[in-house]
């Protein structure tokens, strides 16, 4: 217990930001501490406010009862699509761990005090919808004052199971890729394919919601979260415990919460150093081959070490690749049951056709592709060979441009196919299609200039573990969030234009406006490639 307890406290301070902005004497750090700081704060907020509205509709309705049951079920499922996300970089190949499992620590105590950093890593983000909807519940429910401590106790508890769960899924697919030489390829098809199935679940949902005929309003919503916490027993616990008051139901939420925490890290603790090092041997196994020479550019050199790392590197892969991913999934599903099959579920009742959605088909494509670029990360992926390539004679200006080349290669490349696919199902004209294509490009040449912009300026080279630029980083949360804001936005404008002038016209405005904040984009990444020369 005590080494656990040592360990774990050395864990948090080897990747706290405030031991970092407490302890660094450098003022960028501290700025970049600051400022991600900042980014967060405003996320959470604005994850509070959604959940405040929710539970505002549901007191509103007088359906206060219901509030716990969906703050435990969003609590859940938002701790397992996380948990399941970071695994890979949490628990299996990790950065520190030779080091780790040198120092004399059993492997259950290292494996479970990674999932506790993991665990509080993600806290805040349980934190800010539980309290909101704790102060929603407050209000419509007036209840009394021991509910409060205690709704705060058990929020804490919450997370746990469906990020055990999690850990667990992500440790047996971590076991069985370990058995594959290319196992960080098996664990992406595999990541792939239950993202693709929570994207299609949503759907089959809706199907049997219709075909039972069940209204789509926020009773139906309460009657459904009420039938999910009879089969999902820690949101019915929650419930209980806190409209209620049955204390049995606070003893058995945190009780078989610990129960279940010690036996899975029992399980795999096994198996742990075994599938880690498994792992690793596979990616540091290349079979030596004769071959002869190529020779490249810098530029194209340095895209070709960028898609190295990406295939090195589950998590780069799956963030970086799955906007890719999902785009020509999507143009796929439009060929096979059209544009019109696609607008009644994406939006039934709608007043939309095939036609009228042609000037926002780049903008749709974009919408995936444009995701994440892979030029907010890689600056900061470089980490300590950042020097290396600083003290080489390579001019920064052909490195940055070698990481935008292989965004563009990735999305762009993806989004020429997509782009095409749909414009021939919605039956767009050959002038529509190329117009298209063109402002896909340009969609494409902004995302990763701009991406660069911030990869640069929030540029972090100290991480222990590659999750913290490639999901957590001040840069990726810059980019993400405006920029699905914007793409929504300019879908709805797109279309709206549309329905006012010809489409060429709307396709050929978009087309140069999107070249023009490019070049802009790009001029501000050559002035900062000149600036770190």
């Amino acid at each position: 217990m005590r080494e656990g307890s040592i360990l774990f406290k050395t864990l948090l301070l080897s990747t706290s930001q405030w031991n970092v902005y407490k302890h660094t004497q450098d003022k960028k750090k501290k700025r970049r501490v600051v400022g991600s700081t900042i980014g967060l704060v405003i996320l959470f907020i604005m994850l509070m406010a959604l959940c405040i509205s929710m539970s505002i509709g549901y007191g509103m309705l007088g359906m206060t009862k219901a509030i716990p049951i969906l703050c435990a079920l969003m609590i859940s499922l938002l701790a397992f699509v996380l948990t399941l996300f970071k695994t890979n970089g949490y628990l299996f190949q990790f950065k520190d761990f030779d080091m780790l499992m040198s120092l004399p620590f059993r492997e259950s105590t290292v494996a479970g005090c990674k999932f506790l950093c993991m665990y509080v890593d993600t806290l805040p983000w349980f934190a800010s919808i539980s309290l909101a909807m704790l102060i929603s519940y407050g209000i419509y429910a007036m209840p009394g004052i021991w509910v409060y401590p205690v709704w705060i106790i058990l929020s804490i508890f919450i997370p746990i199971i469906p990020m055990l769960l999690a850990s667990f899924v992500g440790f047996i697919i971590a076991k069985i890729s370990s058995g594959f030489k290319k196992n960080n390829i098996v664990q992406v098809i595999l990541i792939f394919a239950f993202i693709i199935f929570c994207f299609s679940l949503r759907f089959i949902i809706e199907d049997l919601i219709r075909d039972n005929k069940i209204q789509a309003t926020l009773e139906t919503a309460s009657k459904i979260t009420d039938e999910i916490a009879g089969y999902y027993y820690p949101a019915k616990w929650f419930s209980q415990a806190i409209v209620n008051g049955n204390i049995l139901s606070m003893i058995l939420l945190v009780g078989i919460t610990v129960v279940l925490f010690i036996i899975l890290f029992m399980i795999v603790g096994h198996s742990y150093m075994k599938v880690n090092s498994a792992m690793k041997s596979h990616a540091g196994l290349r079979a030596y081959k004769m071959t002869s020479l190529k020779k490249r550019s810098v530029v194209a050199s340095v895209a070709f070490k960028e898609l190295r790392r990406m295939l090195g590197s589950t998590q780069y892969l799956v963030n970086g690749a799955m906007g890719t991913v999902l785009s020509v999934l999507f143009a796929l599903v439009v060929v096979i049951f059209g544009m019109d099959w696609i607008i009644s579920k994406v939006a039934p009742g709608a007043p939309l056709d095939a036609y009228m959605l042609q000037p926002a088909i780049p903008f749709i494509i974009f919408f995936f592709t444009g995701m994440v670029a892979t030029t907010t990360a890689s600056p900061s992926l470089e980490g300590k060979n950042y020097w290396i390539i600083k003290s080489l004679p390579i001019k920064m200006k052909a490195v940055y441009q070698g990481k935008m080349l292989f965004n563009m290669l990735l999305n762009g490349t993806a989004t020429v196919v997509a782009i095409i696919l749909v414009c021939i199902a919605s039956k767009s004209s050959f002038v529509d299609t190329i117009l298209s294509v063109i402002l896909g490009i340009t969609l494409c040449a902004y995302s990763t200039c701009w991406g660069m912009v911030c990869g640069i300026n929030h540029m972090n080279l100290d991480w222990e573990n590659d999750v913290e630029v490639i999901k957590k980083g001040a840069a990726v949360a810059i980019y993400l969030v405006p920029n699905m804001i914007i793409v929504m936005g300019l879908i709805v404008l797109s279309v709206f234009l549309g329905t006012r002038m010809s489409h060429e016209l709307v396709s050929v405005i978009f087309i140069a406006a999107s070249l023009i904040i490019a070049l802009i984009c790009y001029g501000i990444v050559m002035k900062l490639a000149k600036k770190n020369s």
